[in-house]
């Protein structure tokens, strides 16, 4: 069997708006995400409680609304269910400008969650579509390495406008982020529109999904790297300056650390790859997790400031390996193991299992972080095991798993 070269960068010459727009939208959202809550407390009389009640409820009012969409997506194809998305997440900040009452926030976040919620359940059916087989897990490494770049400097924006501290810069950012999704959504119109062709069986539609079991294992799968995914914004802040009581810059290290690893080293890395076998590249990203997990919290058992920072870093590195390997490969197995016909279904269940990841990981996570290092960080392990364990799984069932990354 000749497995391809995979180590050719994926040709974005024909489809440079599309990463234009994905530049573009994870710009807005690294502006946003961190000055959320301070917005909404800078600019309305609302109290936090208020305001985190809001967001958590339009976050969960959100989640059904991508499978809902999965059916449309197969009918119409990916393409205007995706400017959709940018005019509801464009709306929605534009409504931020204005709110100063609970629901009205709610409203406007369901709006932003819902068209995020939209996005994703139909990205990975335009990244399949436009990218040529054995190139798919290029594809999705280099989105996701722009995708981390553009969230940095997002970031480092905000952290410059957040120097500054008045509403104007506040209503600002707000203001450019609606905008800059009215631009993703003009750069979306010049995308081709991923439709199945004529003739394709679609028939049995969400039944003939739910019935399918083994992709409800890569489901599961995904369910289990998503929850990994979300460890370290929301866990290794806390832990480090709360639990460790190291310096304050330490979270932002390790966080710069992630977003350079992931954002200049992934491609190269996914090119190195070419050849293995999809499910055990998988296993071997979770146990980079694991080993991280391990690593966090052997630093609860040292006392010495500079040492225990090293083993945060040495944590933070081992697990941005499991996020490097595993990140670009389980999108690829999720929309690879869908019939054409239904994909924009499939892969919907599939961004169903993020968004419940993103829902409850807060509070999970919190919660074991309360409990202790070793209830966190060893349950952690746990769901690495239990990933690893699907990912064997999947690569005995599952033929895209059981693929060549590269291969056709």
């Amino acid at each position: 069997m000749t497995i391809p070269d995979c180590t050719v960068r994926p040709s974005i010459a024909r489809h440079r708006r599309f990463v234009a727009a994905i530049v573009i939208d994870s710009i807005g959202t690294g502006v946003f995400v961190p000055v959320s809550m301070l917005y909404f407390l800078a600019t309305t009389s609302l109290t936090l409680v208020q305001v985190g009640a809001a967001l958590t409820t339009a976050g969960l009012l959100a989640l059904p609304v991508g499978p809902l969409v999965g059916g449309l997506v197969d009918r119409y194809g990916a393409k205007p269910v995706l400017q959709a998305a940018n005019l509801a997440q464009a709306l929605g900040f534009a409504g931020y400008l204005v709110v100063d009452q609970t629901w009205q926030i709610a409203v406007c976040a369901w709006l932003n969650s819902a068209g995020r919620a939209v996005f994703f359940s139909c990205y990975g059916v335009t990244v399949t579509a436009l990218a040529a087989p054995g190139q798919r897990e290029r594809w999705f490494g280099l989105l996701g390495s722009v995708r981390n770049i553009g969230y940095a400097l997002g970031g480092l924006l905000t952290a410059v406008a957040v120097s500054f501290g008045t509403h104007g810069v506040y209503a600002a950012i707000v203001a450019v982020n609606a905008f800059s999704y009215l631009i993703a959504f003009v750069l979306m119109r010049t995308v081709p529109n991923t439709r199945p062709e004529v003739g394709q069986d679609a028939a049995g539609g969400w039944g003939r999904v739910l019935r399918d079991l083994r992709y409800l294992s890569v489901v599961a799968h995904q369910l289990c790297f998503a929850i990994s995914l979300f460890a370290l914004n929301i866990a290794v802040p806390v832990y480090a300056v709360d639990v460790l009581e190291l310096p304050g810059w330490t979270a932002g290290a390790v966080f710069t650390l992630n977003t350079l690893m992931v954002g200049f080293t992934q491609g190269i890395v996914v090119g190195r790859l070419s050849g293995r076998i999809r499910s055990r590249v998988l296993v071997a990203g979770h146990a980079c997790f694991a080993t991280g997990y391990l690593l966090f919290l052997a630093a609860d058992r040292i006392t010495a400031l500079a040492l225990a920072v090293g083993v945060m870093l040495l944590g933070a590195i081992s697990y941005t390996f499991g996020e490097i390997v595993g990140g670009p490969i389980t999108p690829t197995v999720a929309a690879e193991s869908a019939p054409d016909a239904l994909r924009g279904r499939y892969l919907a269940l599939n961004q169903l299992a993020v968004s419940v990841a993103g829902a409850v990981a807060p509070a999970a996570l919190s919660g074991l972080l309360s409990t202790g290092a070793a209830a966190i960080w060893l349950a952690l392990v746990g769901v690495s095991v239990l990933g690893a364990t699907l990912a064997t799984t999947i690569g005995k069932v599952v033929p895209a798993a059981q693929s060549h990354i590269g291969g056709v």
